[in-house]
């Protein structure tokens, strides 16, 4: 017989009760990684009841033969085909052009300034491109570049105190979105001053913007795989439209893959256009219904 002395009982009931709490770390444990697990599979899947963009039909694809690196903006004129991509494995910055009609590239311009080498969206008006250009990080800095679209000279430019990533231009106004567009700086262009910044009146983080009419028209994501298109009465700013948008594929890395307006918007009256891969990149058509 074995008997066990009041040290003996007391050396068992500590490891009894270590061997407990070691037990319940071990749920716990598992409980959290089983729910972060499942948070993260919702969050990676999209809406079923989400196609590639709601209350719009895919007229066709048109590839772009030439280089880009990762695409941020798109605009288009009658001929060409703008889009900005940022190269950030060697902190370059470019705007490229391409014809409408065939895909072609046409040419290239390096808009690196300094530090500053993230061109963003991307808008034309007249015949003037405009485009931001920041440092790639947030509360950081930026400069609006107005660029001719037919000799390709800059013909001014301005700084700003924060990271701009999109910007719509209109004959008078600029509105240029921050780091996820989550502010909107307002410029008036007869005096080249900010007018006022106001939050966006949406939760899209903003990557394309122009002007429509009376409305800014706005794309971007909301998560890695889905995003909206949003139509904005100005100045109001109220939310007057938007269209969600599904993923375009798998999710990959270096923009290979997520939503559809994840970057380059551009649109027509109904022809809606975007560019959401990188470099080889495809320029989606869409013509919406309503």
């Amino acid at each position: 017989m074995i008997v066990m002395g009041p040290q003996t009982r007391v050396f068992c009931g500590g490891k009894n009760q270590m061997i407990r709490m070691i037990r319940k770390v071990i749920r716990t444990g598992l409980t959290t990684l089983f729910l972060v697990v499942s948070c993260l599979s919702v969050a990676a899947t999209p809406r079923q009841s989400v196609g590639p963009i709601e209350h719009a039909h895919l007229l066709g694809a048109l590839r772009l033969d030439g280089e880009l690196f990762h695409v941020q903006g798109l605009a288009l004129d009658d001929r060409r085909i703008w889009v900005t991509s940022v190269d950030q494995t060697n902190h370059r910055g470019y705007i490229h052009a391409f014809d409408r009609a065939s895909g072609q590239f046409l040419l290239r311009l390096e808009l690196t300034d300094g530090d500053r080498y993230h061109p963003g969206g991307i808008s034309i008006s007249g015949h003037s491109i405009w485009v931001p250009v920041a440092e790639l990080k947030p509360n950081s800095s930026a400069v609006l570049v107005e660029i001719d679209a037919d000799s390709l000279q800059i013909r001014r430019k301005f700084s700003v105190a924060d990271h701009l990533g999109c910007v719509a231009a209109s004959e008078r106004t600029l509105v240029a979105g921050n780091w996820d567009s989550q502010l909107l700086y307002v410029f008036d262009l007869a005096s080249n001053r900010l007018v006022k910044v106001v939050p966006n009146p949406s939760q899209t983080h903003f990557q394309d913007m122009k002007f429509v009419g009376g409305q800014l028209v706005a794309g971007g994501n909301v998560s890695w795989v889905s995003g909206t298109v949003d139509w904005i009465d100005w100045p109001t700013l109220k939310i007057a439209r938007t269209l969600r948008t599904g993923a375009i594929g798998p999710i990959r890395p270096f923009g290979r893959g997520g939503p559809y307006t994840g970057e380059g918007m551009a649109i027509e009256g109904r022809e809606l256009f975007v560019l959401p891969e990188d470099g080889p990149s495809r320029m989606f058509h869409f013509r919406l219904d309503v």
